[in-house]
């Protein structure tokens, strides 16, 4: 076979399950005939159950550098051990949450050690040899297995690539369904016309903040509008041009923490809310929070999150496909509490604890949006400050390195404020084989043509003079 005028060996095999009732691992490995002795493995998204394109490239990764297959990498995947019903939206299928080695496959990470060895056998015996290094990346789901990896089997990879990982998966899932509730409420649900209104208000408010005026709001930490402003007179809903006191409680519920009264194995107390208040935009397709109130059966156009709670309700915590997602009240769960803990335990992956990873010799490269609507960058904010305040600052930037881009959304869905692109594999590559540390980096915005300095985390991208289109007039301020 042939992509991108490489050639290549495909391999498709199946890791059959301990469990016979249990689907198996469908993996695959491409092998280029002029193979560079590395090897990259690429994590699934939402619920995964398919086997990812192998010619695909890293999340973010740049339009202008050729992707890992190109480069002549041996890459391998799987579907993380179940395979998607053909009638369901795409990596919308929970079902296979019914069966308890599938869901820890996918949930706990289970399926990408076994993908992992079983493709490096293939590979050693295709070339007779061992790579010389192995990466991992993802984004989304893949971000929050990319994670896994470093935390479960520290000596597994050389590298890593996570970005806007769902690390604390069920604590979102949490938090999706208490934003089920509140917009499924009688006239709570902003629709597309109001959810404009409230980007285009928040991007007016906040844009020139960093000293230009772009369509980016580069230090959303800077930006705090107050939905209020747009209230409709008496709060009543009077049309496009304004919300009403049940869609402001709305869009200030979706923007601000939800926190849990009751504790849970995994030790999360909350999730941070996602940025529609400093320049997320509920209208992404697909991705973002739809164009219809959440229903039972919740309606494909509510939104991806809300479609990915009720299949988690369904399949995962209730194991009960006739159940109504919006009778599950996160916030007093009652007899479903236990059953909430245990799960805890299997999809947070919260362990911060980095330290054996990093004395391994791996690297991680940590991206995130700032105006990612499915994922909130706070959280990975979050994680990265618990790595850093348990390993601190030396130790941490000895292996690690978290970027925020200004404008960028979930996985460049759509047309964003900012479409990154930068080359983390390269970075990732001298890194880790070199020992030089990502220095100075420069993220690209495919769509409009400009570039910004890529600033760690907390700093952010500061105009300072010069062409607004170009990263050397800005510098990273805090």
């Amino acid at each position: 076979m042939s992509g991108e005028t490489i050639k290549y060996c495909q391999v498709d095999a199946d890791i059959f399950p301990v469990d016979p009732s249990a689907p198996p691992i469908k993996m695959r490995v491409d092998l280029p005939y002029d193979w560079n002795r590395k090897a990259m493995m690429f994590g699934g998204g939402g619920y995964n159950g398919t086997i990812p394109d192998l010619a695909e490239n890293v999340p973010f990764g740049p339009t202008d550098q050729p992707v890992p297959l190109a480069r002549r990498y041996a890459t391998f995947a799987s579907d993380s051990g179940h395979q998607q019903s053909p009638v369901a939206p795409p990596s919308l299928d929970g079902s296979f949450g019914m069966n308890d080695e599938a869901l820890n496959n996918f949930a706990a990470g289970d399926a990408l050690k076994k993908t992992r060895d079983a493709s490096l056998f293939l590979i050693r015996h295709a070339y007779g040899t061992h790579p010389a290094e192995v990466y991992f990346s993802g984004g989304s789901t893949g971000g929050r297995e990319a994670l896994v990896v470093a935390q479960r089997w520290p000596t597994a990879f050389d590298g890593v690539i996570s970005a806007f990982p769902a690390w604390n998966n069920l604590s979102e899932g949490l938090d999706l369904g208490y934003l089920a509730q509140v917009l499924s409420r009688p006239g709570a649900f902003p629709g597309p016309a109001k959810q404009t209104l409230l980007y285009n208000r928040v991007i007016d408010a906040c844009d020139g903040l960093d000293g230009v005026e772009d369509n980016v709001i580069s230090n959303p930490h800077g930006c705090h509008f107050d939905p209020h402003m747009l209230r409709c007179p008496g709060g009543a809903d009077t049309g496009p041009t304004c919300l009403s006191d049940p869609q402001i409680r709305a869009v200030v519920a979706m923007s601000s923490p939800f926190r849990w009264p009751y504790r849970i194995a995994s030790g999360e107390t909350a999730y941070p809310g996602f940025p529609f208040l400093s320049g997320a935009d509920m209208r992404t397709p697909f991705l973002g929070f739809g164009t219809t109130a959440p229903a039972d059966p919740m309606p494909v156009t509510s939104g991806y999150g809300l479609q990915y709670w009720e299949q988690w309700v369904k399949y995962f915590l209730t194991r009960d496909p006739h159940h109504n997602s919006l009778d599950v009240d996160p916030r007093h769960p009652g007899k479903w509490l236990d059953r909430i803990s245990h799960l805890s335990a299997i999809e947070d992956r919260n362990d911060a604890d980095l330290r054996p990873f990093a004395r391994a010799g791996g690297k991680l490269i940590l991206l995130h949006g700032a105006a990612d609507e499915l994922v909130s960058s706070s959280s990975t904010s979050d994680y990265y400050g618990r790595v850093h305040d348990l390993l601190g600052s030396r130790s941490t930037r000895g292996f690690m390195r978290y970027y925020v881009v200004p404008g960028a959304n979930h996985a460049n869905f759509g047309t964003p404020a900012f479409a990154a692109g930068w080359d983390s594999l390269s970075a990732l590559e001298r890194w880790a084989e070199k020992g030089h540390a990502p220095t100075n980096p420069i993220v690209a915005d495919a769509l409009h043509n400009r570039t910004r300095p890529l600033c760690e985390y907390p700093d952010w991208p500061g105009y300072r003079t010069g062409d607004p289109d170009s990263a050397s007039s800005f510098v990273c301020m805090r």
